[in-house]
């Protein structure tokens, strides 16, 4: 029986800290981040800079994820290689919360680094391709 009783109460500890609740979030958002970006250069926004020319994803980072009253603001860069070049993309995306579900409303992406506002987002609604929630797999 405490064979059962001890590793049951360290995961309920586990569970119950805080700093890895903030873990699976950060990895949480990520992981949507990575896979929502992967969709949008495959979409009609990629033309705009590889002109049609086949590419390849080499790296995507996630920089950082502000709260800005009700956006969260989530910003990165992107490396790809295309015919025989390295291009670097800096992207940020702005979630909004709604009935409980986040969902992306703003949407920009820029050959060169930008420091991000909300006010500087809201520039570029973004007309829905790929949704956010199809990119995290709960794997319980």
């Amino acid at each position: 029986m405490k064979k059962i009783i001890i590793p049951l109460f360290i995961f309920i500890i586990c569970l119950s800290n805080p700093l890895m609740a903030d873990d699976f979030e950060f990895n949480r958002v990520e992981m949507s981040f990575k896979n929502f970006i992967k969709c949008e250069l495959t979409r009609t926004d990629a033309t705009d800079y590889f002109n049609g020319k086949p590419f390849k994803i080499t790296m995507i980072d996630l920089f950082d994820i502000q709260n800005e009253s009700d956006l969260k603001i989530i910003t990165g860069a992107i490396e790809c290689f295309v015919v025989e070049k390295h291009l670097t993309l800096y992207v940020a995306v702005g979630l909004k919360s709604i009935l409980g579900k986040e969902q992306v409303v703003y949407y920009s992406i820029r050959d060169k680094d930008f420091s991000i506002l909300a006010t500087e987002l809201i520039k570029f609604p973004y007309k829905e391709r790929c949704k956010w929630s199809q990119y995290w797999i709960d794997l319980d």
